[in-house]
């Protein structure tokens, strides 16, 4: 029961997103394109349950017994900012189109404040080790979901007459806002995460 209320609570009452504003830059920047959020989604999955596997042994089996937790901080940068490298130079290598799609997002991953909040989150949680690594997991999947729909959305209304001045930026800020507004309407029926 706890693993499918981590998993509900990731996707709704406590997506990164919507309820954090945790990963807005590549929510706004990549969701213009669903085979590119796809991309951008699945990779962000990725760097954040990669990074529970590393952080978490790394803080409770080195920060904590020697008395260093405060490093935490830079610990889990350098951690995802490693695993961000390989994983830019795998899809340069493996996947160049959906490389050269996302773009400069891609090694901005590094910098993705939601995947720094997840690994913090783990922490603060207190999370065991396989509680950590769905936790993790499930919070990309709702980080994935988050541009997935928003992606649809800005698809659908590359054909509808928008007026000129909401065109861009600030009709994918209303929509964002509209997005968060709908995800709060589940906070009464998921408690958890």
């Amino acid at each position: 029961m706890d693993f499918l209320l981590i998993f509900l609570a990731a996707l709704t009452t406590q997506n990164i997103v919507f309820a954090y504003f945790l990963g807005i830059c590549p929510y706004l920047g990549v969701s213009r394109k669903l085979d590119t959020a796809l991309g951008m989604g699945m990779a962000v999955t990725f760097v954040m349950t990669i990074t529970a596997l590393f952080s978490w042994p790394i803080f409770y089996l080195v920060l904590i017994p020697k008395n260093l937790p405060y490093l935490e901080l830079p610990v889990f940068i350098l951690v995802i900012a490693s695993l961000v490298q390989f994983l830019e130079m795998y899809f340069r290598k493996a996947i160049p189109h959906l490389y050269s799609a996302l773009g400069i997002y891609l090694p901005l991953i590094t910098t993705n404040c939601a995947i720094l909040g997840v690994a913090l989150f783990m922490v603060l949680k207190k999370y065991d080790f396989i509680h950590s690594l769905f936790y993790t997991f499930s919070t990309g999947l709702g980080f994935s979901l988050a541009l997935l729909i928003m992606a649809g959305i800005r698809e659908d209304l590359d054909l509808a007459p928008v007026p000129k001045n909401l065109k861009g930026a600030p009709l994918a800020l209303i929509i964002a806002g509209l997005l968060s507004l709908a995800f709060m309407g589940f906070f009464g029926l998921i408690k958890g995460g």
